[in-house]
């Protein structure tokens, strides 16, 4: 027993803690897999129908053309959570390297050429589109393997839907903090796929969040070939399962 200011505490023991293993080159063993560069099987379009996106040397490769595709959603759905994914932006884009990775459909974190010059500081990769700029730039230059690892807190809504408290994102950029708690409700962009183009699907998703607070990933094709890679997620509640419409 410890003591402390005059109160007995209980001893904790590694018993008394969940064991997690972290392999050197592999997911910590309770992260679920989006993504492991070998199979779509835990992605779908917009519309709900497979993705047909292509796998090059256990990459997953944005076609480019965001007016046919726009993006994936994961099916895998979960609330509060611990979030890893590995992105190359092309050397020559004329998209500028444009992607992002939606939280929800509701916000983005940015994906964009970090040399590039920009009008908008949320625009700036590490960025939360319409939301928040980052403390500093800290994306490498295109050609690059670069990574993403969020901890990502839901909103949390009453009975109707409505949020009463605001969600929160902390993520790190290649190992640096670009975000710290910054919070968001509801979608600010024009584009966000929670609120842009919806389909029957995106609507299915759209209820399920309203109703339970989980939600997805959503992958973004801006018109750029960026590759992802190593894309997991560990839950941090119960909240989380495979989506089902």
């Amino acid at each position: 027993m410890l003591m402390l200011l005059g109160t007995l505490l209980p001893t904790i023991t590694f018993a008394d803690v969940p064991e997690v293993a972290t392999p050197a080159d592999a997911p910590p063993s309770d992260a679920v897999m989006i993504f492991d560069g070998t199979t779509t099987e835990q992605l779908v379009k917009t519309d709900g129908s497979p993705c047909d996106w292509k796998i090059e040397d256990a990459a997953l490769v944005v076609p480019g053309t965001q007016n046919a595709n726009r993006g994936v959603w994961s099916t895998y759905h979960f609330r509060d959570a611990q979030i890893h994914l590995e992105f190359l932006q092309p050397k020559v884009d004329k998209a500028h390297g444009n992607s992002g990775l939606y939280l929800h459909g509701i916000c983005e974190l940015q994906i964009y050429g970090a040399k590039e010059k920009v009008e908008e500081d949320d625009l700036i990769m590490g960025a939360i589109y319409r939301i928040n700029p980052p403390l500093v730039n800290a994306g490498r230059p295109a050609g690059e393997w670069q990574t993403y690892d969020l901890l990502f807190t839901a909103p949390r809504r009453d009975e109707e839907g409505k949020v009463v408290k605001p969600g929160k994102v902390t993520a790190l950029l290649n190992g640096v903090l670009v975000q710290h708690e910054t919070e968001f409700d509801e979608p600010l962009s024009q584009y966000a796929p929670m609120t842009f183009r919806v389909s029957p699907y995106t609507k299915k998703v759209n209820e399920h969040i309203r109703k339970s607070e989980a939600g997805p990933l959503y992958l973004q094709d801006h018109d750029s070939k960026v590759r992802f890679r190593n894309v997991w997620v560990r839950p941090l509640d119960d909240k989380a399962g495979w989506f089902t419409p």
